[in-house]
């Protein structure tokens, strides 16, 4: 039975995504000023092989760029705006790399969960260069990132890569066989939708020696009831509106 996780129960949510734009800079800041002490982000690759926090394959929701991330170099990328569509306060935020967020988050005192986000086909190459990246920056005098992912290549990818280091399978509202994915990955959590949990099926997980993640949280009496039925970590975009449980 893996050992259990030392989490916070509030992640900040791709930094505090309600209060400033998503996976960037200032959205961490933003996470780290309300008290945050760890933050989830995504990563995904680059056309030029570079990991770069961003959530979705197009550029188009939360940049003034279009189209796919992965069919852009670096240099390209670096020149869009990330944070106008949020607020005008915003403007000219850039997307940043893994490296920057790694160093802004070890600057903060922030703990971080890396969700590998990669393209179809490109699961194990972005799991081998986030893990590259992370592996080289984190100090292993602290307790290493949550590595977390849709993609079970990914995972498999993160295994070998830093393979002391945990990971975390993530599913939807629908859990399916939770079971026998965490015991082939080797995973240390679920992390699935607020709505996939009830208080029997976190028991169970729980008693599988696993932890049990829920994202994304927003109202303070879902929050303290998952954490009633032993959830030990939410992730919410807003984590001053959560009052954390005593422990």
């Amino acid at each position: 039975m893996p050992p259990s996780l030392s989490l916070p129960p509030i992640i900040g949510h791709r930094g505090a995504a309600a209060l400033a734009p998503e996976n960037t800079l200032a959205s961490f800041r933003a996470a780290a000023a309300l008290g945050c002490r760890m933050v989830e982000f995504d990563v995904r690759l680059s056309a030029d092989g570079i990991p770069v926090v961003f959530h979705d394959a197009t550029l188009d929701r939360t940049s003034d760029g279009h189209g796919r991330v992965g069919s852009r170099p670096l240099a390209d990328l670096k020149r869009l705006d990330a944070g106008g569509w949020f607020s005008p306060s915003f403007l000219d935020e850039r997307i940043p790399t893994l490296a920057e967020t790694l160093a802004l988050c070890l600057e903060l005192g922030l703990a971080v969960n890396i969700e590998i986000k990669p393209d179809a086909g490109a699961e194990r190459a972005t799991a081998g260069a986030a893990l590259a990246v992370a592996t080289t920056m984190w100090p292993s005098e602290l307790p290493p990132p949550l590595v977390s992912s849709f993609s079970c290549r990914a995972l498999a990818a993160a295994a070998l890569a830093a393979p002391d280091w945990p990971r975390g399978l993530l599913l939807g509202k629908r859990l399916g066989d939770w079971r026998d994915a965490a015991a082939r990955l080797g995973v240390r959590a679920i992390h699935a939708a607020h709505q996939a949990f009830d208080a029997a099926t976190i028991a169970d997980i729980r008693q599988a020696g696993l932890e049990v993640l829920a994202y994304t949280v927003n109202d303070p009496g879902r929050a303290a009831l998952l954490w009633r039925w032993g959830v030990a970590a939410v992730f919410s975009d807003n984590p001053a509106v959560l009052a954390p449980p005593t422990r």
